[in-house]
């Protein structure tokens, strides 16, 4: 089956969080934007066609969670990643952020340090403080052109007592497919010092072409023990808006402590469409995300290309996995409020600014590279123009 990736489809005027809010966020609604990470492709064809069959019901009561769809995630896990879960390991939850919140209320205490990898996705840091508690860091640093972390400084941060990290993997907005090296050493340093991880890997499946994600759970059942994974199928089959990811805990005692306060904040019933969606997906869409992933790496080429050529003061990091693209900006001697004014004002387009992913974000732009190459295309040579007449 063919895909046809490079179809512009109009997604104004349709409540789009991503294409409808230009005049209310940037004030020109004409602004291109490549920065909120959902993808402007059309979702997979048997994805499609399960939601409008679901919607023909006509009725939307309430919803039971049946066995066919734990076994299509225990499927999808044991044949892309290698890993076997168990079903009862598996935790409905309407979103990874969601998890990630009742993770740090759950697994660390009021006024207790929480320890994350900086940059890293925005919502990390809220999650942290709305529950009252510190944001550690450790800041990842730039070795050879990509991200990689700084074990010394993060075993100072266990040895002064934080118990809980939050990990990226793979990285947003990085890019990085963490190798299987990396995690070991990061996990032989959680297990040292006690310390619980709760891994986001909701970009688990967009390992782009020669990568491959590992999930921290599957390095030992030692490890396995102290980890909570959150997961979803939204990022990679473009189902954000459905509300629906999981957990994956297969220590008891952390299951049943994240599923007690599931329960009470009632957030575990079954949702009407999101479960027929991610069974069509698991079972149907491996060949639109293979088809998917090959695209988006040759958006990535064709923007790391036309930045070199355009605009070489800014030094994109080559990412690994994502559809996002991390770039240095710092060469145009702009500082944050410039940046903006060069994006929204000049150039008219809307890559996300880097010091929402912290102050080691400051002078980098994140964009979205999930569109039409034409898109892409418009929206990089906008961006030049408006940078070369500074």
């Amino acid at each position: 089956m063919t895909f046809d990736f490079d179809r512009r489809i109009d997604r104004r005027n349709t409540r789009s969080y991503k294409w409808d809010q230009g005049e209310k966020l940037y004030g020109d609604k004409d602004v291109l934007p490549l920065w909120v990470a959902d993808m402007d492709f059309l979702s997979p064809p048997a994805v499609r066609e399960v939601i409008a069959k679901r919607a023909a019901i006509g009725i939307y009561g309430y919803s039971i969670r049946e066995d066919s769809y734990l076994d299509s995630i225990v499927e999808w896990f044991r044949t892309r990643h290698g890993w076997t879960i168990k079903p009862e390991w598996i935790t409905d939850v309407p979103s990874v952020v969601t998890s990630l919140s009742l993770c740090v209320e759950q697994f660390s205490e009021p006024g207790g340090d929480v320890v994350l990898q900086s940059p890293v996705y925005y919502p990390f840091y809220d999650v942290i403080r709305s529950n009252g508690r510190n944001v550690v860091k450790n800041p990842l640093v730039i070795r050879d052109g990509r991200l990689e972390m700084d074990y010394e400084q993060l075993e100072t941060l266990f040895r002064a007592g934080a118990k809980l990290l939050l990990l990226c993997s793979p990285h947003n907005p990085g890019g990085r497919v963490w190798s299987r090296e990396e995690l070991l050493r990061l996990g032989e340093l959680c297990l040292r010092y006690g310390v619980t991880v709760v891994s986001d890997e909701i970009h688990c499946d967009l390992a782009l072409p020669g990568h491959k994600h590992i999930p921290f759970a599957t390095l030992s059942p030692e490890l396995a023990d102290i980890t909570v994974t959150c997961l979803a199928a939204t990022k990679t089959f473009n189902l954000p808006g459905l509300h629906t990811s999981y957990t994956v805990i297969s220590n008891p005692e952390l299951r049943r402590k994240f599923e007690g306060r599931i329960k009470t904040l009632s957030l575990h019933m079954a949702q009407h469409f999101a479960q027929d969606a991610v069974q069509a997906a698991y079972r149907e869409g491996g060949e639109w995300l293979d088809a998917m992933l090959t695209y988006v790496a040759g958006n990535v080429d064709f923007a790391i290309d036309y930045l070199a050529q355009h605009l070489p003061e800014v030094k994109p990091l080559r990412p690994e996995g994502t559809y996002l693209l991390w770039i240095d900006c710092r060469g145009l001697g702009l500082d944050v409020s410039g940046l903006k004014e060069l994006m929204y004002r000049k150039a008219k387009v809307v890559f996300n600014e880097g010091s929402s992913f912290g102050s080691e974000g400051e002078g980098w732009l994140r964009i979205n590279l999930a569109c039409p190459r034409s898109i892409v295309e418009e929206a990089l040579e906008s961006f030049c123009r408006a940078a070369n007449g500074l």
